[in-house]
């Protein structure tokens, strides 16, 4: 023990180790985890480049850069930074708010692998969102296996359930506003003068003043329900922003212009591109730009009568029939057809129940998963939804029964573990899912009244020693009996 160490009480002295979650930090495979990403952490061979030289043999050609450089700031643990993915996604908390917690909460430290308290950030909060970015979807598919392998372990769950699942689809919504013509015209023109500003592209004239007053216009006739008077606000938006990307697009193809910031003219030329696709798409067209800052958004309808239309991403979800675990979650960009993404949503739960070894066998889902197209991209899977209910036999009528178990996990998924509003950049912030499997099992912990491994052990041991003295003979004791 080191001697800095010495008048500090470890944690497992300060907690109570019955927690739940304390009982989570030692079981689950933490070192299967660290095995699996740590080879997206290595650091790469680089081919380095040559470089004239000259010694005293002459000119000759130095490989400079190659190989792998151990330069830089140490990685923090695997550990830790997937401590703190799980409990973000656990308890609803942004990346600012995981960090502030972590230092705060001893259990919280004593489950990311801690043998002491330290009132400390653990990292800074981008941190976390560098290492999601690393890991990427397969990593987040690591952690969501490590919860279903747990579950087995503590026999929360028994493996001849994944035989029969539930699969149903949501919208995981990203954060973006409403998406209105004006608004988007507006911000168009102001983006596209902001990036040839730094670009070094002095433009005549900005319409600034009357593209904020345009715009105020246009949320006053809407209001009023002023149709005709709108359409003309909103004609004029489109004139005033296709003014200023040609002039923009005549100064950056002068022969004399040049500029001093490639990435500038890199981003305005991204900013262009989505413009015109602002400017020119029209009310009924394919593939409209929703947002500016977030190209992929579609436009999805779900037949909500609250809800007609939801911006985001397409989500589908796989639990357990019985017990509601989760066995996979992924998102598809593009809107496709439910009953088209069914092979690849159970593609994803095969894989990461491939340990227990226990095929999907029969598919409760809804009326968006039939026809024999799904049927047959899903050989030996039984799909069983209201659509068929005359061909049903009594059993699997009662199994039909329970399809609607799956709602609650959508709405906890929402409510509880950030599904509800993404606010992540890019296809990969709607990737990303970890945290109901773990409120699971801490409710799962609790209700079995499950203790740590190494307290188990201890048990074991205590009950085994009693069984030995008990088994010993014992002298003198006929001669005490009265």
């Amino acid at each position: 023990m080191q001697t800095s160490d010495f008048f500090r009480s470890r944690i497992d002295a300060m907690i109570n180790l019955a927690d739940p979650l304390a009982v989570l930090a030692t079981r689950l495979p933490w070192d299967r985890i660290e095995a699996a990403l740590a080879p997206m952490f290595e650091r790469k061979d680089r081919t380095g480049q040559a470089k004239a030289d000259v010694d005293l043999f002459g000119p000759s050609q130095v490989l400079v850069g190659a190989g792998r450089s151990n330069a830089g700031r140490p990685r923090l643990p695997i550990r830790l930074m997937t401590s703190l993915l799980y409990l973000k996604h656990s308890f609803n908390l942004s990346d600012e708010e995981v960090a502030q917690r972590w230092s705060e909460n001893v259990l919280w430290q004593f489950f990311s692998g801690m043998e002491y308290y330290e009132h400390r950030l653990p990292c800074d909060a981008t941190q976390i969102g560098r290492f999601r970015a690393v890991v990427g979807e397969a990593g987040l598919e690591e952690l969501l296996k490590a919860t279903i392998d747990t579950a087995v372990a503590i026999k929360a769950v028994k493996p001849k359930e994944f035989e029969r699942v539930i699969v149903d689809t949501t919208v995981q919504e990203k954060a973006i506003a409403h998406p209105v013509d004006s608004r988007l015209l507006e911000i168009a023109r102001h983006k596209v003068v902001s990036a040839a500003r730094r670009a070094g592209i002095v433009l005549k004239q900005t319409y600034a003043k009357e593209g904020k007053a345009l715009r105020r216009q246009a949320g006053g006739y809407a209001h009023a329900k002023q149709f005709k008077r709108l359409k003309r606000v909103v004609k004029r938006q489109r004139t005033i922003l296709g003014v200023v990307m040609r002039e923009v697009q005549r100064k950056w193809a002068a022969p004399e212009f040049s500029t001093d910031h490639p990435l500038a003219l890199t981003e305005m030329m991204k900013w262009l591109e989505r413009a015109e696709r602002i400017r020119t798409q029209q009310r009924k067209d394919k593939n409209k730009l929703y947002a500016l800052h977030a190209p992929e958004v579609e436009c999805i309808g779900k037949g909500k009568a609250r809800k007609p239309y939801e911006f985001g991403v397409k989500n589908a979800v796989v639990v357990t029939h019985k017990q509601g675990l989760m066995l996979g979650a992924r998102t598809f960009p593009g809107n496709p057809y439910d009953g088209h993404i069914l092979s690849a949503v159970l593609e994803q739960a095969t894989n990461l129940t491939q340990d227990v070894n226990v095929p999907i066998k029969q598919v409760i889902a809804d009326l968006g998963f039939r026809g024999p197209e799904v049927d047959a991209d899903n050989p030996g899977v039984q799909i069983i939804h209201r659509g068929r209910i005359k061909r049903l036999s009594q059993q699997e009528r009662r199994w039909l029964k329970r399809r609607q178990a799956v709602e609650p996990a959508i709405g906890h998924l929402k409510s509880d573990h950030r599904l509800d509003r993404c606010w992540l950049k890019g296809a990969l912030g709607d990737a990303v899912h970890a945290g109901y499997n773990l409120r699971w099992l801490l409710r799962a912990v609790a209700r079995l009244g499950i203790g740590p491994v190494f307290l188990c052990l201890l048990q074991m041991v205590l009950l085994a020693a009693t069984a030995m003295l008990a088994a010993l003979p014992t002298r003198g004791r006929h001669h005490a009996l009265p």
